[in-house]
């Protein structure tokens, strides 16, 4: 096999585990959200403000929402990740009327549950949303590119066989230049299949930016100005 060429190997099917983004300013609240998601093991992130909400959930599968921020408006922040992303937000807060509902599904919430809450009905409601907005995950493969290997299964890259630690979005945006070795995918196909549809020119050049440096060279994504990236061989 020639070192340009991809191969794919046929691996068992693994399911990969979710990452949730938790917003909430109230440090008990919050600690005891994460402490209960980690221990059905998601892969769980804080955010305390809105601010640091905006600048995280990008590598989110889902967002969990408080509307009572410190700085930003709770159902701001749910407009500014809706108008960015497809990512799902479901709103938790103490804002029980039904205007205050009405308000939060305008504002892009996908789901709205009001404190106190049981962590039960919490994981229901989870469960209904991602069914609702994640696509059924690809058979599980190994794609060998050269030194670099990607194993969809476990969700693993190495290069020369060194593990190389990536994001969520890195892993997807790699699988997928990856799958389609030696063609060249467009931008607008990148941001369907990996962020869900939304454009943002910033978000792709930033991951590809930091794919690069995790690879250790430049030459494993290779620009196609105006178009847009293909698999290279570094």
């Amino acid at each position: 096999m020639a070192a340009s060429e991809t191969a794919v190997v046929a691996g068992p099917v693994e399911r990969d585990r979710l990452r949730i983004l938790v917003v909430e300013s109230h440090a008990g609240d919050a600690e005891l959200l994460v402490r209960g998601l980690r221990r059905h093991s998601y892969q769980v992130d804080r955010a305390s403000t809105g601010s640091q909400a905006l600048q995280i959930f990008d590598d989110a599968d889902l967002v969990l929402l408080d509307l009572e921020l410190p700085d930003l408006d709770g159902l701001e922040v749910c407009r500014d990740i809706r108008s960015a992303s497809g990512i799902p937000v479901i709103a938790v807060t103490a804002r029980a009327t039904e205007l205050d509902k009405v308000l939060g599904l305008q504002a892009g919430a996908d789901d709205y549950l009001v404190k106190p809450y049981g962590f039960r009905e919490l994981m229901a409601r989870i469960d209904a949303v991602m069914r609702r907005v994640k696509p059924a995950p690809p058979i599980a493969e190994v794609l060998v590119h050269g030194r670099l290997k990607v194993d969809a299964g476990a969700r693993e890259v190495t290069v020369d066989g060194e593990v190389v630690e990536l994001t969520r979005k890195e892993f997807d945006l790699l699988y997928l230049l990856a799958s389609r070795s030696g063609d060249v995918v467009p931008r607008r196909q990148i941001m369907a299949q990996v962020w869900g549809d939304s454009w943002s020119r910033r978000t792709i050049d930033t991951h590809v930016s930091s794919l690069r440096g995790k690879l250790g060279s430049s030459e494993w994504v290779i620009s196609v100005r105006g178009v847009g990236f293909r698999l290279g061989q570094a």
